[in-house]
C-alpha cells in the first residue's frame, strides 16, 4: 500500500490531470437532461429513411404554432369588449343638477325681489311652477342614465356586440342600444317638447351640463376575459394510440406526419426516467462524453505534448468546454429564445487567442459533439456552428489590431447568414418562404461574441497565459525594462532588436508564434543592463574590465547575466513564457572565448568545464530554439570583417552545426527541414543587413 501512495505522490501532476478530466466529464453528464432521447432525424418533405415507426405509447398530437396562432387570432377577433355601468356618475350628476337648479332659482328670486320689492312667497313659487320644473328635470335625467350613455372605445361600430357588467351581472348588448351624449341631448329636447308646461329654455342648459358617460370601457376586464379564453385553447388535436403506425419506411414526411413525429419527440423529452432507466441514461451519457473528452485529450497528447503536460492549459480547455455546455443547456432549459443566440463561437476565439488554430478547431468540434445531442435538428445545428467556428478561427489568426475584433464578428454573422439561407432553401425550396426574422438571432449571437475579448483578458490574468495583444505590449520598446536596457546597455539593446528581426523571420518561415519570439528576443539579454561594460557590444573605450579578471571569473560574470536576467524579469513580473527565453537562450553551451584562452595560457592544467558552461536548461520549443540560433548567429556576424555571401554562409552553417553537435536542440520540436529553412532565412537576412553601399562624394 505504501508503494502505491509513493507512486501516486511521485506522479501527482498526472493524477491531478486525470482527476480534472474525470471531474469535467461528470459535470457535463450531471447537467445533461435525464429524459428519453428521440434518436431519429427528419425533415419535412424528405422520405423517412428508418424502419417503420410504431407508437411506443399513447400520446396527443400537438397543434402547430400556426394553428395555435390562428385560434388566438380568432378569439381576439370575436371577443366582445367589456363595459361597466358606473352608478357613481349618476348620483354625482343628479347632485350637480340640484345644485345648478338652486342657483337658477336664486337668480329667479332675486329678479322678483327687484321687480316687486319683496321676496316671493311659497305661493308665488308654486305659481311659477318651480318645483314642477325640478321634478321634470330629475325624471328626465334619471331616464337618460337608466337607458345609459356609452363612451365607445373607438374599436366598435354601433352594431357590434358588447358585454355590459352591471351589479356583477354581465349582459350582451349592441353598442346602438345605448345613447351617446349627442343622442341623449336630442332625446331630452324631444321629451321636453312633449311635456305640457315644461320650461325648455330653463331646463335644457342645466340638463346638458349634467350629461356624462355612465357606461365606460373596461380594459382590464376585457383583457382578463380574453386571456381566459386563450388559456382554454387546447394545445392538442387528436390522439395516437399505442401500437399505431406513425410513419412507414420510405414515406414522405408531410405536414400531418411531421406533427406526429414532433409530438412524439416532445413527449419523449417530457418523460423523465426513474430507477434503473435513469442510471442507464447516466451511463450512456458518461460513455459518450468520456469518449469526446478522451479524443480531445488524445489529440493534445499526440500533437500538442507541451499543452498536455501543462495542467493549467488542460484546465482552461476543460473549463471552456464545460462552461459552453452549461450555457447551451441553460438556454435550452429556459426556452425563452432561439438556441442559435447562444454564442458558441466564443470558445474557439478564446482558445485561438492562447493556443494554435488546430487546437481551437478541435476543441470547438468536440464541444459541438457534446451539445449536439440536445440541439434542435442536430445535424443542421452542428453544420452551421462548425462553419461559424471555422470562420471565427480563420479571422483571428492575428489579433494585432483592435479592428480585427469587429471584422471577426462581421465575418461570423456573414457565415451564419449564408449557412442559414442555404439550409432554409433546402427546406422550403423558395426564397419567399424563408423566415428572414431568424437572422436576428444570428446577429445577436455575433454581437454577444464580442464579449470573448474581455474574457481573453480575464483568462490571461487568471492562468498566466499570453495573448497576441499582451505580446505586442511587451515587445513595445517603450516598456520600462526595455527603456532601461536601451539607456544602460545601448549595444545590447541594438543586438536584441537585430536578434528579434532574425528570429521573427525564421519562426514565420517554419511556423510558430512570431509575436512571442519577438517579445522573448527583446528581453533575452536584460540581465546585461546592470553590468553593461562587461560585454563587448557596450564597450565604447579601450578599457576592458575583463583584463583585470581571471578567465574563470570572467566566465562567471558573463554567465551571471542569465541569472540576473531571470531575477530582473521576475521582479518586474514578466510572464513565465518570456522568462523561459532568458533561461534557455544559451542552453548548456560553452563560453568558447574564455575556455580556449584558458587552454592556451595554461596548457598543463585540465580546466573544469562546468566553470565555462552555461547552466541551461536547453530550449524546449520552436520559439526558444530559434532564438538561441538567432542570438549566436547575430553576435558572431558582428565579428565579420568581410561580409561576403560565402563568408556569411560558412558562419551560419558553422554555428548551427556546432549547436547540433553539442546537443543544444535535443529537447526542441524542430526537424532537419526546419533547421534547413532557418539557415536559409538567416543567410538571406544577414546579407541584407550587411549589403554593400556606394561611397557618397564629400
Amino acid at each position: 500500500m505504501r508503494s502505491v501512495f509513493t507512486k501516486l505522490s511521485n506522479r501527482h501532476e498526472t493524477v491531478f490531470k486525470y482527476v480534472l478530466i474525470l471531474l469535467a466529464v461528470l459535470l457535463i453528464v450531471a447537467a445533461l437532461p435525464k429524459e428519453t432521447t428521440f434518436v431519429y432525424s427528419f425533415e419535412k418533405g424528405k422520405p423517412w429513411v428508418y424502419d417503420n415507426l410504431i407508437a411506443p405509447f399513447s400520446f396527443a398530437i400537438s397543434k402547430t404554432e400556426i394553428e395555435l396562432n390562428e385560434e388566438k387570432a380568432a378569439i381576439l377577433k370575436s371577443t366582445h369588449p367589456f363595459y361597466r355601468f358606473d352608478d357613481k356618475i349618476v348620483e354625482e350628476k343628479l347632485r350637480q343638477f340640484n345644485a345648478e337648479w338652486k342657483n337658477v332659482l336664486s337668480e329667479q328670486s332675486t329678479a322678483l325681489t327687484v321687480v316687486k320689492g319683496r321676496k316671493p312667497t311659497a305661493k308665488a313659487k308654486k305659481l311659477l311652477g318651480v318645483d314642477r320644473q325640478q321634478e321634470i328635470g330629475i325624471e328626465l335625467l334619471r331616464g337618460v342614465y337608466r337607458k345609459g350613455v356609452i363612451l365607445v372605445s373607438g374599436q366598435e361600430s354601433p352594431d357590434d356586440l358588447i358585454t355590459l357588467v352591471r351589479s356583477n351581472v354581465a349582459e350582451e348588448h349592441r353598442a346602438s342600444d345605448f345613447m351617446t351624449v349627442r343622442t341623449a341631448l336630442d332625446y331630452l329636447n324631444a321629451r321636453l317638447d312633449s311635456i305640457p308646461g315644461a320650461n325648455v329654455q330653463l331646463l335644457v342648459p342645466i340638463l346638458e351640463n349634467c350629461l356624462a358617460h355612465n357606461i365606460l370601457y373596461d380594459d382590464e376586464a376585457t383583457r382578463h376575459w380574453t386571456r381566459q379564453l386563450i388559456d382554454q385553447i387546447s394545445l392538442n388535436r387528436g390522439l395516437v394510440q399505442q401500437g399505431e403506425v406513425i410513419i412507414l419506411k420510405g414515406e414522405v414526411v408531410d405536414v400531418s406526419r411531421l406533427q406526429k413525429l414532433e409530438s412524439l419527440k416532445q413527449e419523449m423529452k417530457n418523460q423523465e426516467l426513474v430507477g434503473t432507466s435513469r442510471w442507464m441514461m447516466f451511463l450512456g451519457h458518461f460513455i459518450l462524453v468520456s469518449l469526446a473528452i478522451s479524443i480531445l485529450v488524445t489529440f493534445l497528447y499526440l500533437f500538442r505534448r507541451e499543452m498536455y503536460d501543462d495542467n493549467s492549459r488542460i484546465t482552461l480547455l476543460l473549463l471552456l468546454v464545460v462552461s459552453m455546455t452549461y450555457m447551451f443547456l441553460w438556454a435550452r432549459k429556459i426556452d425563452q429564445f432561439d438556441l442559435y443566440l447562444v454564442p458558441v463561437c466564443i470558445l474557439p476565439i478564446i482558445v485561438r487567442a492562447f493556443f494554435d488554430t488546430r487546437t481551437a478547431l478541435f476543441t470547438h468540434i468536440v464541444t459541438l459533439l457534446i451539445i449536439g445531442f440536445e440541439a434542435p435538428n442536430g445535424f443542421e445545428y452542428m453544420f452551421i456552428q462548425t462553419i461559424a467556428g471555422m470562420v471565427a478561427i480563420f479571422t483571428i489568426v492575428s489579433m494585432s489590431r483592435r479592428a480585427q475584433f469587429f471584422i471577426s464578428v462581421a465575418m461570423i454573422f456573414l457565415s451564419y447568414a449564408i449557412a442559414f439561407v442555404g439550409i432554409a432553401i433546402l427546406h422550403e425550396a423558395s426564397f419567399r418562404e424563408i423566415d428572414w426574422m431568424n437572422l436576428r438571432w444570428f446577429l445577436g449571437n455575433s454581437i454577444i461574441t464580442l464579449f470573448a475579448f474581455p474574457l481573453i483578458y480575464v483568462f490571461e490574468k487568471a492562468f498566466g497565459f499570453l495573448s497576441d495583444v499582451s505580446l505586442m505590449e511587451l515587445a513595445d520598446s517603450n516598456s520600462p525594462l526595455l527603456r532601461e536596457l536601451a539607456l544602460k546597455a545601448p549595444g545590447t539593446f541594438q543586438h536584441s532588436m537585430q536578434v528579434a528581426n532574425l528570429a521573427e523571420a525564421a519562426i514565420f518561415r517554419i511556423g510558430g508564434n512570431t509575436l512571442l519570439v519577438r517579445a522573448g528576443a527583446m528581453y533575452h539579454d536584460i540581465g546585461k543592463a546592470d553590468m553593461a561594460n562587461y560585454f563587448i557590444e557596450n564597450q565604447n573605450n579601450h578599457f576592458n574590465p575583463h583584463d583585470e579578471l581571471s578567465f574563470e571569473e570572467s566566465a562567471k560574470v558573463i554567465k551571471s547575466h542569465v541569472i540576473k536576467g531571470v531575477e530582473k524579469a521576475q521582479k518586474n513580473k514578466l510572464p513565465d513564457l518570456i522568462i523561459d527565453f532568458i533561461r534557455t537562450h544559451h542552453g548548456t553551451s560553452r563560453l568558447q572565448y574564455f575556455y580556449q584562452s584558458y587552454l592556451k595560457n595554461f596548457p598543463e592544467k585540465v580546466p573544469d568545464e562546468e566553470l565555462f558552461r552555461y547552466p541551461g536548461p536547453l530550449p524546449y520549443s520552436r520559439e526558444t530554439t530559434v532564438l538561441m540560433m538567432a542570438d549566436s548567429v547575430e553576435a558572431a556576424s558582428r565579428t565579420l570583417k568581410n561580409a561576403a555571401p560565402e563568408t556569411i554562409d560558412k558562419l551560419v552553417d558553422a554555428i548551427i552545426d556546432h549547436q547540433m553537435e553539442t546537443g543544444q536542440y535535443n529537447n526542441a520540436p524542430v526537424t532537419l527541414r526546419d533547421i534547413q529553412e532557418i539557415r536559409k532565412t538567416f543567410k538571406k537576412m544577414l546579407m541584407s543587413m550587411y549589403h554593400a553601399r556606394i561611397d557618397y562624394p564629400e
